[in-house]
């Protein structure tokens, strides 16, 4: 068994995409280490919507852009997978259940050679009326909350190593 560790210090955020598609057996390997996160209670809150239609991709792309410029630019850098975590609202460990999912997956793609990044607004994007459509078209019922997308693809860059800060454990022996 590898130094999860070292997978967790090499990890970066990915900004930039190659176009290539991601096999099907790759995502399925991401995905599945999301369903093995931690959740309160073992309630198992968190769903995961595995996007890599591009039509729908898109869509998705459009509804979390945010201006602060007049440049639109892709919030999802080009990634050809989006894997959008929602979690279950009666359950109030939910936000905690899906960011645990988000890190797992993170990691898990980081690990097959993949490039991935958490990417805000998933929250606001399926508060939409087209976001909750999406959820009703594929049969999801229930008070869900987005809580991340996860993009992944073939990184087209190298990202660059930041310093951990200072001061960031304080040991109490």
């Amino acid at each position: 068994m590898g130094d999860i560790l070292d997978v967790i210090k090499s990890r970066k955020s990915v900004k930039k995409y190659k176009s290539d598609p991601v096999p099907k057996a790759l995502i399925e390997k991401i995905v599945e280490a999301g369903t093995y996160a931690p959740s309160g209670k073992n309630w198992q809150s968190p769903i995961i919507l595995a996007v890599t239609n591009k039509e729908i991709r898109d869509e998705l792309s459009r509804l979390n852009f945010m201006s602060d410029s007049d440049k639109r630019v892709d919030p999802f850098y080009g990634a050809p997978v989006v894997l959008v975590v929602l979690a279950d609202k009666s359950k109030h460990t939910y936000i905690y259940d899906g960011s645990l999912v988000m890190e797992n997956m993170l990691l898990e793609a980081h690990s097959l050679g993949l490039g991935a990044c958490w990417i805000h607004r998933a929250k606001e994007t399926f508060e939409t009326d087209e976001g909750k459509a999406i959820l009703k078209k594929l049969g999801i019922e229930g008070e869900y909350e987005g809580i991340g997308n996860c993009i992944v693809g073939y990184p087209d860059m190298t990202p660059l190593e930041k310093p951990r800060k200072e001061n960031w454990i304080y040991w109490i022996e």
